[in-house]
C-alpha cells in the first residue's frame, strides 16, 4: 500500500482537469501537495480551492513549463530544496491537438511529444533518484486508451501514449530489479468530460462511455493507494491487446463497429482549433 497521508506528492498539470481533481483528494487525504502548472491563473485558483478545503497549509505551486527539460531539472531542484524528496510523482499534465495527420503542423507534433512523452523522462530523471536510494516511491503516469489503439485524428496523441506505456512497463521491469519498493502505475482510460476532449462521441455509452472526471480522479487516487500496477477504465479497453490476435481487416471492423475511429469527428477541444492540455 502506498500511504498519502504525510507524503509528498508532486502533480504536474494539476491546476486543472484530472490533475486538479486528484490534487484535491490528496490534500483531503493528508498528503503534501506540490502542484505544477504553466498556467499561473489556473495556478493560483487551484490552490485557493485546495485552501478551502482545509489542505492549504500543506500545499504548494510552482509555474514550469514541463515542455522545457531546463524548466522541469530547475523546478526540481527548487521542490527538493524548499519542500524536499518526492514521494510520489504523478505525470498527468498532457495535451492533444485533434487533427488528421496531414493538417499537424511540425510544431505542435512536436509539442505533443515534448509534453506527453519526453516530459516523463525529465521528470523521471529528477525525482527517481530519491525513490531508489530510499527503495521507497510510486510514480504514476497518465496514459490513455489510445495508447492500445490507434484512432483516427490522434496520430500524434496515440503514439505519444503508445509511448507512455512503453515508459511505464520498461521502468517497470527495471526498478522491480533495482528497487522493488519503488511502484509504478499506468492509467489508460477512455475520453474523460475534463473540456480536453470536448465534443467527441461514443457510439455505445454502455460499453466505452465518455467517463467522468471524478470518478477517474477517485480510481486514480485509490490505485495509488492500493499500488495498482495498471488502472484501465472502462473494462472493455484492457480487452483491445486481445483483439490484436484477429487479422489487421477484421481488427480495424471492430474498431470501426465500435465507433472508435468516428469518436474525434466533432471534437473541438478546450481552445477550438488549437492544441489542449490537461
Amino acid at each position: 500500500m502506498s500511504e498519502i497521508a504525510g507524503r509528498t506528492v508532486l502533480i504536474t498539470g494539476g491546476a486543472s482537469g484530472i490533475g486538479r481533481r486528484v490534487a484535491l483528494r490528496i490534500a483531503a487525504l493528508g498528503g503534501r501537495l506540490v502542484v505544477w502548472d504553466i498556467n499561473r491563473e489556473a495556478l493560483d485558483r487551484a490552490l485557493a480551492e485546495v485552501a478551502r478545503a482545509g489542505g492549504g497549509r500543506n500545499a504548494a505551486g510552482y509555474l514550469c513549463d514541463i515542455a522545457d527539460r531546463e524548466s522541469v531539472y530547475a523546478t526540481a531542484a527548487r521542490v527538493r530544496q524548499e519542500i524536499g524528496a518526492v514521494d510520489i510523482l504523478f505525470n498527468n499534465a498532457g495535451i492533444v491537438s485533434g487533427k488528421s495527420f496531414l493538417d499537424l503542423p511540425d510544431a505542435q507534433i512536436e509539442a505533443t511529444f515534448k509534453i506527453n512523452t519526453l516530459a516523463l523522462f525529465w521528470t523521471g530523471k529528477a525525482f527517481l533518484p530519491d525513490m531508489v536510494a530510499r527503495n521507497r516511491g510510486h510514480v504514476v503516469t497518465m496514459g490513455s486508451a489510445s495508447g492500445y489503439i490507434g484512432v483516427a485524428k490522434l496520430s500524434d496523441y496515440a503514439a505519444s501514449k503508445w509511448a507512455a506505456v512503453g515508459f511505464d512497463e520498461s521502468l517497470r521491469a527495471e526498478l522491480k530489479r533495482r528497487a522493488p519498493g519503488v511502484v509504478t502505475t499506468i492509467v489508460c482510460p477512455y475520453y474523460i468530460n475534463t473540456g480536453m476532449f470536448r465534443g467527441v462521441k461514443t457510439r455505445f455509452p454502455l460499453l466505452l462511455p465518455i467517463l467522468d472526471e471524478q470518478v477517474v480522479a477517485d480510481r486514480i487516487v485509490r490505485a495509488i493507494q492500493r499500488n495498482k500496477r495498471r488502472l484501465v477504465m472502462p473494462r472493455l479497453v484492457g480487452l483491445v491487446p486481445l483483439m490484436r490476435v484477429l487479422p489487421v481487416p477484421l481488427f480495424d471492423a471492430v474498431a470501426n463497429f465500435l465507433g472508435v475511429n468516428a469518436s474525434m469527428d466533432e471534437f473541438t477541444g478546450r481552445d477550438s482549433g488549437r492544441s489542449t492540455r490537461a
